[in-house]
């Protein structure tokens, strides 16, 4: 039997520590675009997915190929575990009648 599996990308804007950390260059590419490449040319994964709030990720985020679901402020703050996150993306995600078998949180830094 073959598991469909998701990977979930959590990617907010509003980082203290690395201000930007998620788009910060390295090497010629933002961050995020290794994870998404990543997870995008895995023959396991069938499905990239970023979570986040913030436009210039979500662009950057589209531009690697990624499928996006927008994150609610309320999961966006200093305080926002990952957890909840994952539990949004997923409650989308069926109520599109999209379903997982597993699911993996690739971060993105």
């Amino acid at each position: 039997m073959n598991n469909k599996i998701l990977a979930i990308i959590p990617a907010r804007g509003g980082s203290k520590g690395v201000k930007r950390k998620n788009i910060k260059n390295l090497n010629g590419k933002p961050l995020i675009g290794y994870t998404i490449e990543a997870s995008i040319i895995s023959s396991l994964i069938d499905d990239t997915i970023v979570s986040s709030e913030d436009d210039k990720i979500i662009n950057i985020s589209k531009e690697f190929g990624a499928e996006i679901i927008l994150r609610p402020k309320e999961l966006s703050t200093d305080t926002a575990s990952t957890a909840p996150v994952i539990d949004h993306v997923i409650k989308e995600l069926i109520s599109k009648n999209r379903n997982y078998d597993i699911v993996v949180i690739l971060q993105p830094t």
